[in-house]
């Protein structure tokens, strides 16, 4: 396997090490392709095709009309409520190309959770669905500081006659002004769920993002040749760096599913010949059991990865048979670390199965005990995680960035081991969080809407096993007027606030919830 140089800088006020040859942005990785692999389809929708020269000069033309248009410049905000897509791709192109910051919002959010987001993050301009163009006047609506910051809607699909859609922007055919773009620039705002029930902006940089797909290249030997499915969302971390801008990086190509189904996934891996999957675990469960799969040979695939929740023996031996000729990569990272900190070197040994595989190689990793103290091989603690791909900080959240970080590590509240030979150990997952089939929920966001009920004494969420989804979401209620049979009217108020992974789905009506002498639940007990 190819070894790069490194060398250690100053980057974030951090000392951190870096591959001593890495391009300046993601700018420089986009020309550098399409110079390269112009000719190339790139992109693959339903029937639809797209070349890196079609991405390039689309995505010029974008930027073009939101400088010209609307003003927009290196550092503004553009905020997105867009679905797995071509449009996707070309947004996400144009803002990597020009300077402007990224927003992508999980379409499944509600209009609460959506206009915190619009409110925190205040883009110049907003791209929706077209069927998701009621969220953001719902928005609008409710909440008095979104107002300021919706005024420029672009609707993604068919648009009223008072809203312009990406379309009419694209046909738009001038030359963008030239942008410098630094490593530190920021490239993506990235929001993930706090503990303390409010969105955290992540934001990814350029030298965050660089150094994941080339640490991707790396350890899955990924070339020109691969070919993706893309079936999770393109908004979270894993659709955006590990499959699109991996596959830019490489030259390789994405097929895009809109929404993921189990017939059109395999079908469609074979006809289009896809050597590449990267997915949560529950896509593959539902894969492996289907009676499809029997019509099917997949000797082509060469790589098969996986991340976001635990994979169970079972499924990685369903998997190999499926996949005979591909190599196995577990993979741990977080929105925080740009996707990738630990990935499953090729032909590990089966003794190794559980864990989360070797950090990537500019990563520093440590285990700490409760006092901050680091931990020596195969003790137990908090794994702290150094390196470029970690964010330089959250937006606008002092308090986030300073309980977040430790001499230059972000802690990453996972409860970890690492072996002699270097092999990470998750045991535990961060505080209350439930992993709803690569869909994370914390306990504390949803207790709180549940809490604000009339009828509910008190509530708390916990996570219930699941064969497919991994984790579902649990409600344990106290109440005197409300019991098994209000079940549909609990969800109904929840899906007022919360998205529809995050709303429970198993309830539990009990006396009063176990505490510790100083009053906190005990949520172990509960489990």
């Amino acid at each position: 396997m190819k070894v790069l140089d490194i060398k250690r800088v100053s980057l974030f006020d951090r000392e951190i090490n870096v591959f001593a040859d890495h391009p300046a942005s993601f700018q420089e990785i986009i020309r550098n392709t399409v110079m390269q692999y112009g000719k190339k389809d790139a992109l693959f929708l339903e029937g639809q095709k797209m070349t890196y020269e079609e991405l390039d000069q689309m995505s010029n033309r974008l930027i073009s009309a939101l400088q010209n248009r609307y003003g927009m410049k290196k550092g503004d905000r553009l905020l997105t409520l867009v679905g797995n897509s071509l449009e996707f791709a070309i947004i996400v192109t144009a803002c990597l190309k020009s300077g402007i910051v990224m927003v992508p919002v999980n379409t499944k959010l509600t209009a609460p959770e959506v206009a915190y987001i619009i409110g925190h993050s205040k883009p110049s301009v907003i791209f929706a669905n077209q069927e998701l163009l009621g969220v953001i006047e719902d928005c609008k609506e409710k909440n008095e500081e979104v107002r300021p910051f919706s005024r420029q809607i672009i609707a993604v699909g068919d648009a009223s006659k008072e809203t312009l859609n990406l379309t009419a922007l694209l046909e738009e055919d001038s030359e963008p002004a030239e942008t410098e773009i630094t490593e530190t620039d920021p490239a993506f705002i990235l929001y993930t769920s706090g503990t303390t029930g409010r969105p955290k902006g992540a934001v990814l940089s350029h030298v965050n993002i660089v150094h994941s797909v080339m640490h991707y290249q790396l350890r899955f030997q990924s070339d020109n040749e691969m070919r993706t499915m893309l079936a999770v969302p393109f908004f979270h971390v894993t659709g955006l760096v590990a499959q699109f801008l991996q596959m830019v990086y490489v030259g390789g190509s994405m097929v895009i599913l809109t929404h993921y189904n189990n017939e059109k996934y395999i079908k469609q891996s074979y006809d289009l010949n896809v050597n590449f999957h990267f997915n949560v675990p529950t896509i593959f469960i539902m894969m492996a059991t289907s009676p499809l799969l029997k019509e099917y040979s997949f000797e082509q695939v060469k790589i098969v990865a996986f991340g976001g929740s635990p994979i169970y023996q079972q499924t990685l031996e369903k998997l190999m048979e499926i996949f005979p000729n591909a190599s196995y990569h577990n993979c741990y990272g977080a929105t925080e670390t740009a996707s990738p900190t630990t990935v499953m070197p090729a032909g590990f040994p089966m003794s190794k199965a559980t864990s989360v595989g070797k950090a990537v190689d500019t990563a520093e990793l440590k285990v700490i005990d409760s006092n901050d103290r680091e931990q020596g091989v195969n003790e137990i603690g908090e794994l702290l995680i150094k390196g470029p791909m970690v964010i330089g900080e959250y937006w606008d959240n002092p308090q986030a960035n300073e309980s977040s970080f430790i001499d230059g590590y972000w802690r990453s509240g996972d409860i970890a081991k690492i072996d002699e030979e270097g092999y990470v150990y998750i045991l535990d997952r961060k505080k209350d969080m439930i992993n709803r089939g690569g869909e994370k929920v914390y306990s504390i966001e949803v207790e709180d809407v549940l809490k604000k009920h009339p009828e509910i004494i008190e509530a708390a969420v916990v996570a219930a096993p699941d064969p497919i989804f991994g984790e579902r979401v649990k409600a344990i209620i106290v109440s005197d007027t409300l019991n098994e049979e209000n079940q549909a009217v609990i969800r109904e108020y929840c899906s007022q606030y919360l998205a529809k992974f995050k709303i429970p789905e198993i309830y539990e009506f009990i006396d009063e919830l176990p505490k510790t002498a100083s009053g906190k639940v005990l949520k172990h007990t509960l489990r």
